[in-house]
């Protein structure tokens, strides 16, 4: 499945410079990596949103979100978010913001 170039432009924007960055192709769409650790991705024009297990039961409240069920069982701690919720600016923001805040409270990876 391709993934939305535009979002994916988005995104890079608004994580530049915010930390080590890195991009994978996998899940059929593109994950962002921050620091070693998988922080957010695209499905499609589907955000994948990495909140960590604190946060998860409040986000799937937020409007447009959704359990991200990849392999056919939800996966505690990500997300999808739709088009939708994440058509502006700000509203990505919030989502990436709510990524990187559980991103940086990893521990680092070792290399």
């Amino acid at each position: 499945m391709a993934y939305d170039e535009g979002l994916a432009e988005r995104v890079r924007d608004m994580l530049n410079g915010k930390a080590e960055l890195a991009e994978k192709k996998m899940f059929g769409g593109l994950c962002f990596m921050v620091s070693g650790h998988m922080c957010c991705g695209i499905l499609g024009d589907t955000l994948m949103a990495r909140v960590g297990p604190e946060q998860y039961k409040a986000c799937l409240r937020k409007p447009y979100a959704s359990e991200m069920d990849f392999t056919g069982r939800p996966m505690k701690g990500l997300l999808y978010v739709r088009a939708e919720g994440v058509a502006e600016d700000v509203d990505l923001s919030v989502w990436l913001d709510r990524c990187l805040d559980f991103v940086h409270s990893l521990p680092d990876k070792q290399r």
